[in-house]
């Protein structure tokens, strides 16, 4: 009788604890959602609290009232999200930690805004090993009045060469992070549409979409762009080994931006224009330029762009060079680059605990840093690339967002098969270590 009254005590006792604990772990996230384009809250949108480690379940759903507040439950100290939907666009921020504000800004959707435009279609290309490997970047500026997002079943429409093979594509956000993104194939061969709200510009930052190809190469390669939109400037970087054969349609001119890359811009391209740009020759764009090519000024008539905001820059972050024609190696380093960058951010995280100065990741820009982030449901955050750059401290918070998006990131690739079963799961498990150790050490 004493050991089981003894056993009840203990089971009481434990049951006690796990429900304490679960009461000091749940907290209250409350927030006001903002429509940006009326300048006032918006009623009646659907929040919803998302687990990331539940395989991004709903684990608490509210609705904004007419002041546009909303509160929600959350059960523990795991990762999760937040989802705003409204009208059929949908965005995401982290959840606070520990509870407390978060706020959100949406804006009213159209199919067709006015004051949409392309500020420049940018063809990157690098060749080796019978490989011509493209990366295109579109510039899009919102400069509608009142501001709207543009967001329907063909937001914006590009075409590639047809006989190129899709790589990937990625969305950024004004004043965001680039995040993947899945294009939706069109009825024509090559033709595709990325259907993530174009929002309003913020100041400089419009919005960035980059799209990934490769195609067989011979030593030359005749390029056809195609922009759906009115592209106020059309730029084609080239690396040193490779050379502009001819143009037609349009007239180029160079255009010095980066001695170690060649930069060759015409103006005012129309939709349906035929355009051709031919190039020939081998050669990869430098390392060090992959960053910073084209920071000293924009290409003419682009505008200017804030120092450091590589997102807004022509050429700015055309990522690693070729150095072998598997299709796969950009998504082993990738995947690489990711698990290295978390364990350095935790690494930092625990000797910021100790009171030690860290020697990590850099701190993300204000402007893209994690921390009140909104992106569109479609799009899946990325860890930004390993950069040797001085190390710089970053706040908490920061770290474990990451931690958030990675996970969030994982589960998109396990249901779209991007990765495979035995990738997931040790991907996962790392993932789940690394977060479990940080919450423990708040």
């Amino acid at each position: 009788m004493k050991i089981r009254s003894l056993r009840n005590l203990t089971g009481s006792v434990i049951s006690t604890m796990m429900f304490s604990c679960a009461i000091a772990n749940a907290a209250s996230i409350t927030g006001i959602v903002t429509n940006k384009t009326s300048g006032k809250p918006s009623a009646g949108d659907t929040v919803v609290l998302v687990d990331v480690q539940a395989g991004m379940a709903d684990a608490a759903t509210a609705t904004t009232d007419a002041r546009g507040h909303y509160s929600l439950e959350s059960p523990g100290g795991g990762a999760y999200l937040i989802r705003v939907n409204h009208q059929g666009a949908t965005y995401f921020i982290a959840a606070p930690q520990g509870g407390g504000s978060g706020d959100i800004s949406v804006y009213d959707v159209a199919a067709k805004v006015d004051g949409i435009g392309i500020d420049a279609d940018m063809i990157l290309p690098e060749a080796a090993g019978g490989m011509v490997r493209v990366q295109e970047r579109y510039l899009v500026r919102n400069t509608s009045l009142p501001p709207k997002a543009q967001f329907s079943s063909n937001t914006f429409e590009f075409v590639i060469p047809t006989d190129a093979i899709f790589d990937g594509a990625s969305a950024t956000r004004p004043g965001g992070l680039p995040t993947n993104t899945r294009p939706v194939p069109l009825g024509q061969k090559g033709h595709y549409t990325i259907n993530i709200p174009i929002q309003p510009d913020q100041g400089e930052k419009e919005t960035l979409f980059e799209v990934q190809y490769h195609i067989s190469y011979n030593g030359k390669y005749t390029f056809k762009p195609q922009p759906q939109l009115p592209a106020d400037n059309l730029v084609v970087y080239l690396p040193k080994g490779m050379t502009l054969d001819g143009v037609k349609g349009a007239t180029f001119q160079p255009a010095q931006e980066d001695p170690r890359v060649q930069t060759f811009v015409t103006k005012n391209v129309h939709p349906g224009q035929e355009v051709e740009v031919t190039v020939s020759g081998e050669g990869q764009m430098p390392r060090e330029a992959q960053s910073n090519a084209m920071a000293q000024a924009p290409a003419p008539g682009m505008g200017s762009a804030e120092p450091g905001d590589t997102a807004n820059r022509p050429g700015g972050g055309i990522g690693n060079p070729i150095d072998t024609p598997d299709p796969l190696t950009k998504y082993k380093w990738w995947i690489l680059g990711s698990l290295t960058i978390l364990l350095v951010a935790a690494a930092a995280f625990f000797l910021r605990k100790k009171g030690e100065l860290a020697t990590g990741v850099p701190t993300p820009a204000k402007d893209t840093e994690f921390k009140g982030m909104q992106f569109p449901a479609a799009e899946i955050p990325i860890v930004p690339r390993v950069k040797h750059a001085a190390p710089t401290t970053a706040d908490n918070d920061s770290m474990l967002n990451i931690i958030k998006e990675e996970l969030f990131s994982l589960e998109r690739d396990k249901i779209s098969g991007e990765i495979s079963p035995a990738e997931y799961a040790e991907t996962k498990a790392g993932l789940d270590a690394v977060l479990k150790r940080a919450l423990k050490n708040l």
